[in-house]
């Protein structure tokens, strides 16, 4: 009885370990890409970051594509499902919106999940998987902003100045560019003011002052 117990322990505990190991392979595969480029990193490249063999990366990922690809998810979990928790503590729409377009930009230059999405972005063309990503991640931060402009102007908070999926692909498509400005060290453009920018295009598009 008492082996048993200490056999499913041991199970119990290898699996811990292994789902651990491959955390920390998804984050050695994030910083190689940031620091050898998307298209250049090698699976040795990996192996460094995470202090381990080629073969002990392979044990845990046999195809390197996969380990890159869930990489990259990682990073954009950012950008919509961690947003989503975000605002869901929220009931006051501007409040939403406010903190919405705040949490979608870098934190600067250096931010590593805004860098790992331009380095994705960049290869997109070439490599179809991360062009559905991107497209994905996209699609979903659109339906966020739309959610949210629609229940304002249901409310009566928002006055909005055209229909609100169109607002929200401006929205989204500000953060991206706003966010590649702040990502490529603009000496101006730095993400209070990139906040504040497109705060600016959102006041003007809900007839709200957004003050929150």
């Amino acid at each position: 009885m008492f082996s048993q117990l200490s056999e499913a322990k041991a199970k119990m505990a290898q699996r811990k370990s292994r789902s651990d190991r491959r955390v920390d392979l998804i984050e050695a595969a994030r910083r190689a890409i940031i620091r050898h480029g998307i298209d250049r990193v090698q699976l040795s490249h990996v192996a460094e970051e995470a202090g381990l063999t080629s073969g002990a990366v392979l044990y845990h990922y046999p195809d390197l594509s996969e380990l890159l690809v869930e990489a990259q998810h990682a990073g954009m979990e950012r950008f919509y499902e961690q947003r989503l928790r975000q605002i869901a503590a929220f009931t006051d729409p501007v409040a939403k919106l406010v903190l919405t377009i705040r949490s979608g930009l870098p934190t600067g230059p250096l931010d590593p999940e805004v860098r790992l999405l331009n380095e994705m972005g960049g290869a997109a063309g070439r490599n179809r998987v991360y062009g559905v990503l991107l497209t994905s991640l996209y699609d979903r931060q659109v339906s966020m902003y739309q959610s949210i402009l629609d229940t304002g102007a249901a409310l009566g908070v928002f006055t909005l100045t055209t229909d609100p999926l169109t607002i929200s692909r401006n929205l989204v498509a500000l953060e991206d560019a706003y966010g590649y400005r702040i990502t490529a060290r603009h000496p101006l453009i730095g993400p209070d003011e990139a906040a504040e920018l497109i705060l600016s295009y959102a006041r003007t598009v809900t007839g709200n002052d957004l003050i929150h």
